[in-house]
């Protein structure tokens, strides 16, 4: 039966659903279609939801509210006119304000804290310093640029808010008494490039988790791209399917958490949640024996195939110097990168492979087998249906330019598109699993809440395991997720920073929203200024609430506008048909209806194939104004970059238990890699024709702030090694950057830094993160500064210039230690980078200006020592947070803080030493009072040496 469409007005919280009427039928065989002018709706029950106003009332749904869709059952829908409970009134998730006692402070101590700023840098340049200009000219101009990023990274703070999804209505308004669900359908898309640096069993724990995820079956498709082509994962991923149909059910049964094998077996204690313990026990130990075997074959699986393929190539009768092909299980060649590659079989050069490892479920739920002989395991009262799984790996060719990661998840959205076809995406990294099996559902909540079909993706947190208890590298980064995301959700939302993101799919085809306001809750009449309210496109019609079911035209009339129902010419989406057609219908809520099934037939899988052979794009729009942008290494931020600029909105979504959890590089040169290759990023956007600086109008003011101070910081490096190193040389030059200080310099300096200090206690507050994580991330920030953010800058000034192209390895998640032993011993590994040489430098410099300075008051060179405290005290402070650094490229774990130590006293008495027993480092006249000379150069030196140091 057609589901019905909600007419009359919005509805009042205590009112019921009135005036249903029937839909016709449409031919194309979904509730809203196309064809009668209502696409791009994917928020099912979108008018169903509540305003949340600033007193926290629930009010109205205005009238720009898109026509709610009921897409349940007959026998389950309410009857027109009854009083829903107070569950049905709720909206799928709630907007919390975070408290004025927090938050308004910290408003306030910005604006302090810039004035004081400002009153700081006059007073600088009111009092030069005539004895070294191009010393005070530098460092106002670094003062400048560090008040500057500063003001970045805080305006867009000015309204942090907190979203919570309410999964209970979730449930209540989507599932239905009989097992099925209304949920929106869903693609996974999990990527890989290299099983042997990427392993090859966190990426089957990243597939089996997302098999046992709680949404519906038949509604969630996952997707693996093997950049690689290899045998290797592929077998991998069919011994993981064969492994998910006891695993998926065992999760189902006893409600396990977290879905990833590898680690809830790592578990010390497993919290049951079901109802027979002892059952519980006997169907954990059966399920963990076959988890332990099921490694085994995963680890064996190289060697087999190898085994296999030698085999078969000597049945073949192959000769030395003849390729050797690699074979698959069933007696076939592999098409992709063989073991010994050879033309048409290596890596950048193989066919297209698209493989179905499961197929697409029934829509009815499949109880499974009573315990039995054969089967221990009682399912009889367990769905035993497994989502579909879908091994890809892109057609490569030599002289084709494949675009990395972004390349895959374009070639992932065709082939997607013509197999499954679903309205969301959510794209995970391999080494990435779903820890909250209710993960899938939380984000989907604000995807189908009031106002939602504005909303182009929901981003959430990166979470990681395997990190060292002190996070010595600062890699859950928990200030910038929990802190710079949070706030930018008060405006147009947070920025697209890669894995963990559940997008809209017609955002990726360049449609627009179907409303634009930029104000967002922060500055809604600012926004208006700049918004363009009821904005129509070809597909985007909005319908008002009261209008009648319009009949579907005939189909000679359903293209309209200049490109019919797509927002660009069909040629710019390629050559594939099959393809072009799926793209008016990616935006309806159930791509699984019964007249659109899913089909994975040889025709269909054929056309896959098709839509990611290399020469597919050629000429097309992808990775332009479709799909993921190219042209720079951080595709994402510049993807979610250019779905802002058009108007559309994201979100962030925190949960815990956490929603997904990866791997971080613990070790010093993977960290340093890994930050080079964001920062080298990030200033090719700024140097790109996507420059915030000249980002439509539709951008929130504030977000702008953002995506500028997103593109720019790595700048920070050109002026921090200044203020690192120089004031540490000028105990040995004696010219300082500031020569005589007045009460009204310590007063600016006292209330910036101050208010610096306070302001970073509210957002540790506010942000629900700790004090020692905020100061873990600026000792890992000075590091950065000094390494790779500065080989950044050159690197993408050499690129501009010369134009030539940056090119990265793959981020390496494979431990070099013995995690045996030790499960941090990769923290301790050092592996020598040109990236450290700045650091070591810095580290040297302060250790022997403060030596330096120390040895000239021992000497009696400077007889107030007090006026040198204050640099001494500066040049500790940069040591103290490069402290990290230094532990990391000495001694080993547990014995590192002493060797640290040792060798930054040794350093610095040895320097102190070697400056008072060598005359001619600083001239005549070393023995004190009995000279005269020297009691001249104290008098005067005391008037000459007056200093102190600035730090905004």
């Amino acid at each position: 039966m057609a589901p019905a469409v909600a007419g009359g007005g919005g509805r009042r919280n205590n009112e019921g659903v009135n005036g249903n009427a029937a839909a016709p039928a449409c031919v194309c065989g979904f509730p809203v279609c196309a064809c009668a002018g209502a696409a791009a709706v994917a928020s099912a029950a979108s008018s169903a939801d509540m305003d949340i106003v600033a007193a926290g009332q629930i009010g109205a749904v205005n009238d720009e509210s898109w026509v709610a869709v009921d897409l349940s059952d007959s026998d389950d829908a309410p009857a027109a006119g009854v009083v829903q409970g107070a569950l049905d009134d709720r909206p799928v998730f709630r907007t919390e304000k975070i408290k004025g006692v927090l938050l308004h402070p910290y408003r306030v101590l910005i604006f302090v804290r810039l004035i004081a700023f400002t009153l700081f840098v006059i007073w600088r340049i009111e009092h030069k310093n005539p004895d070294a200009m191009w010393l005070w000219v530098t460092s106002i101009a670094g003062e400048f640029w560090f008040g500057f990023s500063w003001l970045l990274d805080q305006l867009p703070k000015l309204n942090p808010i907190n979203r919570v999804p309410d999964l209970a209505v979730l449930r209540r308004r989507f599932d239905h008494a009989d097992g099925t669900s209304s949920l929106p359908g869903l693609d996974i898309f999990v990527t890989t490039a290299d099983p042997i640096k990427e392993p090859i069993l966190s990426t089957a724990n990243s597939i089996l988790s997302i098999l046992a995820a709680d949404y519906p079956v038949d509604r969630n498709t996952c997707y693996l791209s093997d950049d690689s082509g290899m045998l290797l994962t592929y077998e991998a991923m069919a011994e993981a399917a064969k492994f998910a149909t006891l695993w998926v059910p065992f999760c189902r049964k006893h409600a396990i958490e977290p879905r990833g094998p590898e680690s809830y077996f790592e578990l010390k204690s497993h919290p049951y949640m079901g109802r027979a313990q002892e059952e519980f026990v006997n169907d954990r130990r059966r399920v963990r024996k076959e988890y332990d075997d099921f490694k085994a074959r995963i680890n064996g699986l190289e060697h087999d195939i190898k085994q296999r393929s030698d085999s078969y190539n000597a049945a073949a009768g192959v000769k030395d110097g003849e390729p050797r092909a690699t074979w698959m299980a069933d007696g076939s060649q592999w098409e992709g990168t063989w073991i010994e590659q050879s033309e048409n079989h290596r890596k950048g050069d193989h066919a297209g492979i698209v493989l179905v490892l499961l197929n697409h479920p029934s829509h009815a739920r499949q109880l499974g087998p009573p315990a039995s002989a054969d089967n221990p395991l009682d399912f009889s009262g367990v769905d035993v249906r497994l989502p579909m799984l879908v091994y890809v790996a892109r057609e490569k060719r030599p002289g084709c330019n494949h675009q990395k990661k972004a390349g895959a998840m374009n070639a992932l959205t065709r082939a997607s598109a013509v197999l499954s076809n679903s309205p969301f995406i959510l794209n995970l990294d391999c080494d990435h699993y779903i820890n909250n099996s209710q993960a899938l559902r939380a984000g989907i909540c604000f995807m189908l809440g009031r106002d939602s079909d504005t909303v182009a993706f929901v981003q959430f947190p990166q979470r990681f395991e395997g990190v060292d208890p002190t996070d010595l590298y600062a890699n859950h980064n928990r200030i910038f997720f929990d802190g710079t995301l949070r706030a930018l959700d008060g405006l147009q939302g947070p920025i697209y920073v890669g894995t963990g993101c559940l997008f809209r799919r017609i955002t990726l085809y360049g449609f627009e929203p179907p409303r634009i306001n930029v104000g967002g809750p922060c500055f809604p009449r600012l926004g208006g200024m700049f918004a363009k309210n009821r904005y129509q496109k070809p597909g985007f019609e909005m319908t008002k609430p009261g209008a009648k079911p319009v009949a579907p035209p005939p189909a000679a009339t359903v293209a309209k506008g200049k490109h019919g129902f797509l927002p660009m010419p069909k040629k710019a989406y390629g050559k594939s048909d099959a393809f072009a057609d799926t793209i008016p219908r990616a935006s309806h809520p159930s791509p699984y209806a019964a007249e659109a099934a899913v089909a994975a037939d040889e025709a269909a899988i054929a056309e896959a194939v098709m839509v990611t052979a290399a020469a597919y794009e050629k000429k097309t729009g992808w990775g332009s104004d479709i799909g993921w942008v190219y042209g720079t290494v951080t595709e994402d931020v510049v993807t979610g970059y250019r779905m802002h600029i058009k108007g559309w909105r994201s979100r962030y979504c925190s949960i815990y238990p956490h929603a997904f959890i990866g791997t971080a590089p613990i070790n010093l040169t993977e960290r340093l890699f890994q930050v080079l290759r964001w920062s080298t990023g990030s200033l090719e956007i700024f140097f790109s024709r996507n420059n915030p600086l000249f980002g439509s109008t539709f951008l929130h003011p504030l977000q702008r702030v953002a995506y500028i101070n997103i593109t720019t910081y790595p700048f920070t490096a050109l002026f921090l090694i200044f203020y690192t190193t120089v004031p540490a040389l000028s105990f040995v030059t004696g010219h300082f950057i500031v020569q005589r200080p007045t009460t009204m310099f310590y007063v600016y300096l006292a209330i910036v830094l101050g208010t610096l200090l306070i302001l970073a206690v509210l957002e540790v507050k506010w942000a629900g993160v700790t004090v020692f994580e905020w100061f873990r991330n600026g000792q890992f920030w000075m590091t950065a500064s000094c390494s790779a953010y500065l080989a950044a800058v050159l690197q993408v000034v050499t690129k501009v210039v010369f134009r030539r192209d940056i090119s990265f390895k793959l981020t390496s998640k494979l431990p070099a230690g013995d995690e045996k032993k030790d499960p941090y011993a990769d923290l301790y590994v050092v592996r020598w980078t040109w990236l450290m040489i700045t650091p070591i430098i810095i580290i040297l410099v302060n250790i022997i200006g403060s030596a330096v300075a120390f040895a000239k008051v021992l000497d009696g060179e400077w007889t107030h020592w007090l006026k040198v405290a204050g640099g001494v005290f500066f040049n500790f402070w940069v040591l103290f947070h490069l402290y990290p650094f230094a532990k990391g490229i000495l001694g080993k774990h547990g014995k590192t803080p002493v060797v640290v130590l040792v060798w930054w006293a040794f350093t610095f008495v040895i320097t102190a030493v070697l400056y008072i027993n060598i005359p001619h480092i600083h001239g005549p006249g070393r023995h004190g009072a009995a000279s005269p000379s020297h009691g001249h150069h104290s008098a005067h030196g005391t008037k000459k040496y007056d200093f102190t140091y600035a730090w905004p």
